[in-house]
């Protein structure tokens, strides 16, 4: 997920909208014809980054919800083997690109950063593997990561109602019950993920989806400019943050994290303790 959305904010971000943003110092751009290339390749990686997600999703769904299943299938090969196939599956689905886009950096801050031509535009097969590239990701990805937390976020009621029934048994109410806290971490994690993920997509995935109805005469509702520049904003802060989450809420990564900072102030304090 870390090696995704950093190939996101190089390809999408440092290669692509810094020159849009400089346009006057990145002008040799337009004679360099690797637009497409670049389409394929950024478009590979933000594949990954949402897929990278889902996939990561359905694996805290199995560990939690599905523990005949866990000792199988969560393992490091299982995990390779996962990634490698939406890594091959998301660069098949973008070669798309390649013959859509032409060659030619436009510097324009469009959905499609390259020029494309009058035919193409207009062109209806083009427009339904649009549509469809749309759905693909981040549409089915939405509906995906909530079916499973709410599947996830269903068996931890079930189990932590059974789990305080039990309890009520033995011990009584009163006892504070680590593991119930726990569950409702996950429960509000996930909820977290859902939100921030959709959220964060949906205003680059309507607008995009608005412009290539325009183009065929479908403009009954005005949508400003500055709509599709807070879409990509948010669309290139979604790279990163569902990292970040899922990081930060980890007891070890916060150990390590911990580590690392300390670690320097340590060996000075050795180093001092040691002359001393």
């Amino acid at each position: 997920m870390v090696v995704a959305d950093l190939l996101v904010i190089i390809l999408d971000l440092i290669l692509r909208h810094i020159p849009i943003a400089y346009r006057e110092q990145f002008y040799f751009l337009l004679s360099i014809p690797v637009c497409n290339v670049h389409a394929v390749l950024l478009y590979a990686a933000t594949d990954c980054c949402v897929w990278f997600t889902v996939t990561f999703t359905f694996d805290r769904f199995v560990a939690i919800c599905c523990q005949k299943l866990k000792s199988k299938y969560c393992s490091e090969k299982t995990a390779a083997v996962v990634l490698g196939t939406v890594t091959v599956l998301s660069c098949l689905k973008n070669i798309f690109w390649y013959f859509m886009l032409t060659a030619q950096y436009s510097l324009g801050n469009l959905p499609w950063f390259c020029y494309v031509t009058i035919d193409v535009r207009m062109s209806r097969v083009w427009v339904t593997i649009e549509f469809l590239h749309h759905i693909l990701t981040p549409t089915l990805p939405f509906l995906l990561i909530l079916l499973l937390n709410v599947f996830t976020v269903r068996h931890i009621l079930v189990t932590s109602r059974a789990r305080r029934r039990l309890r009520a048994h033995t011990n009584g109410d009163g006892q504070c019950d680590t593991e119930m806290r726990n569950r409702k971490k996950s429960i509000i994690l996930l909820f977290v993920i859902s939100a921030n993920f959709i959220l964060l997509w949906s205003t680059l995935m309507v607008y995009s989806i608005w412009g290539r109805m325009y183009d065929f005469g479908y403009d009954s509702v005005y949508l400003d400019p500055f709509v599709q520049e807070l879409g990509f904003m948010l669309q290139l802060l979604s790279c990163c943050t569902n990292t970040a989450i899922y990081a930060v809420t980890q007891t070890k990564f916060r150990q390590q994290l911990k580590y690392v900072l300390k670690y320097p102030f340590t060996q000075i304090y050795q180093s001092i303790k040691l002359t001393h």
